[in-house]
């Protein structure tokens, strides 16, 4: 008896001393920020990671946990981890890299891949932070060449105007095509909780149509946002662990309209309803065709010329006049971009005229089907052109 009791005490002994013999423990969940070279927004990173710190002062990691991949220029970045340990913030750095392939769904992928190694979770959600411009592909013609041939610039080529935040940075070299960021998630083999994309322009049908098998949230500006991108000192809180979507709705909305410049949007696209979308919207396109005269009372939702991004419901809207149809899209688009989950300021900032466009019209959404811009011509190349017409 003495020695099955002797046995039995090594046995639990071990069960506790040796516990890191059989992996590291697996967190609820772990929320990347990733911060791909974007050039002139590095200082605003900064500000970003540092106001989530902030939150991490409330105990919220709890069984959660931040990692973060940071680019100091197009050749570096590093991965490091956020942690608030004995009242004090703490980032230990995990990984260092030379040349990072963010551009590359094979280079994301092992990012990726290194974020499960380094933090494994049940659950995965995702924050971008850089320039963006929704689903549009990566323009690889130099700017002197567009502008010669009578194009826009970007909104974030011009200068001395008050900065907004493809996705990416200012050369087509360090810019991402949203449809390789879906690519490399699911080589990943995970899906995200979220992906909030802290960029202009990125709540689009085509994008969140793009990213649907790939994440369930997909939270987004259908405008551009100001350089300072979302509040995390007061939205991060929302963001971890348990998502809470309408906190970080509201937080977002309550920081711009007390903001120097109080202009601001966002929306939040359902994922798993895009498809029954789809199939109405190309009901829809297979019994009208836009009147083209009815362009100029769109609610635009840039400072672009001709526009680019239109409220996707205003569109449609004016698209469909039978009110037995649209009725039933509208009930369809109110699952997949719920009200209640999206806010806007009564105007929006652009940089392309440096001024302010009055919300009329807020879906949270927007599409570029009716678009008239060069820029746009790749459209019926998207995968939600593709499936609803």
């Amino acid at each position: 008896m003495k020695k099955l009791i002797v046995i039995l005490s090594f046995v639990v002994a071990c069960s506790v001393s040796c516990r890191k013999d059989i992996g590291p423990v697996v967190a609820n969940q772990t929320l990347l920020l990733y911060m791909p070279w974007s050039t002139n927004l590095t200082s605003y990173f900064m500000q970003n990671i540092k106001d989530f710190e902030t939150v991490l002062k409330g105990n919220i990691l709890k069984n959660n946990r931040i990692l973060v991949f940071l680019s100091s220029s197009a050749t570096e970045a590093t991965m490091f981890e956020l942690k608030y340990e004995r009242g004090r913030n703490v980032r230990t750095t995990l990984k260092e890299y030379t040349s990072p392939a963010f551009t590359t769904a094979e280079g994301i992928t092992a990012i990726l891949q290194d974020v499960i190694a380094f933090a494994p979770s049940e659950h995965y959600a995702m924050i971008v932070g850089s320039h963006g411009m929704g689903w549009l592909p990566v323009d690889r013609a130099p700017m002197q060449r567009r502008l010669s041939a009578g194009e826009e610039k970007y909104h974030w080529e011009y200068e001395r105007r008050p900065m907004t935040r493809f996705f990416g940075g200012l050369a087509p070299d360090v810019q991402t095509e949203v449809t390789t960021l879906a690519e490399a998630i699911k080589n990943a083999g995970v899906k995200m909780d979220y992906i909030l994309f802290d960029d202009c322009y990125m709540s689009t049908i085509e994008v969140a149509y793009d990213l649907k098998d790939v994440t369930d949230y997909l939270i987004a500006c259908p405008t551009e946002i100001m350089a300072y991108g979302f509040p995390y000192h007061t939205v991060g809180k929302h963001l971890v662990g348990e998502v809470n979507l309408q906190g970080v709705v509201s937080e977002f909305y309550n920081f711009y309209k007390n903001y120097d410049y109080p202009y601001a949007t966002i929306g939040v696209t359902v994922c798993a309803e895009l498809d029954r979308l789809a199939v109405i919207m190309k009901e829809i396109n297979q019994r009208f065709s836009f009147d083209r005269a009815l362009l100029g009372s769109l609610q635009r939702m840039d400072g672009y010329s001709p526009v680019i991004f239109f409220d996707f419901g205003d569109y449609v809207r004016k698209l469909c006049p039978d009110n037995s149809l649209f009725n039933r899209f509208e009930a369809q688009l109110r699952r997949t971009v719920p009200p209640n989950l999206g806010r806007h300021t009564e105007y929006y900032y652009t940089a392309v005229t440096d001024g302010i466009i009055k919300i009329n019209v807020f879906t949270g959404t927007t599409i570029s089907d009716p678009s008239e811009n060069t820029k746009a011509a790749a459209k019926t190349a998207t995968a939600w052109y593709k499936a609803t017409h």
